[in-house]
């Protein structure tokens, strides 16, 4: 069997943290979402909101991350990886603030392929806002619609998760896989 590296991503909220985590309990190798972390190092430093103040920087430091995320799910033993959102999710991001981005941007979401990229739909039952997560469900539904036609405008086929509980979600992106 190829090696498979599957995206899972969505608006915010939309269940994909609780749907890695729960596939990690199952024996999955999986791939958190990283721009908690950047957030965090970056309220370190004094930085409130990094991707609102700086959004070039955060993109950048996202981009770092998730390329090396990439890497490490292609030298991993495991036949299936699964990713907490994708390269092209950063370009999504920027077209919804409107800024632009230089083409290195464009070149990495070419150059580091997923094999399958699952799309979770906005769902306000589980929408919450926290201290990373600052968007209202309007922004998360549009941010999800920069999200389809990104990963769209690469080739992907998106395959849409239907809601359900956190076992049926990931039953049926199970199902998409064998």
């Amino acid at each position: 069997m190829k090696k498979e590296i599957i995206v899972i991503t969505g608006g915010p909220g939309t269940g994909k943290t609780t749907i890695i985590e729960a596939l990690i309990e199952q024996g999955y190798a999986c791939f958190p979402e990283i721009s908690r972390q950047i957030t965090l190092e970056a309220k370190k430093q004094g930085i409130e909101q990094l991707f609102l103040e700086r959004p070039l920087l955060f993109s950048e430091l996202l981009l770092e991350g998730r390329k090396k995320q990439h890497q490490q799910a292609t030298n991993d033993q495991a036949e299936i990886v699964f990713l907490d959102r994708g390269i092209p999710d950063i370009l999504a991001y920027m077209h919804y603030i409107g800024d632009s981005y230089p083409a290195f941007f464009d070149h990495a979401s070419k150059e580091h392929e997923y094999s399958k990229v699952f799309v979770l739909p906005p769902w306000e039952d589980i929408y919450e806002s926290d201290e990373a997560r600052y968007e209202n469900f309007e922004q998360a539904k549009l941010i999800f619609n920069h999200l389809l036609e990104t990963y769209q405008n690469y080739g992907y086929h998106l395959i849409e998760v239907p809601r359900g509980t956190v076992e049926e979600r990931i039953k049926y992106i199970l199902s998409q896989l064998f």
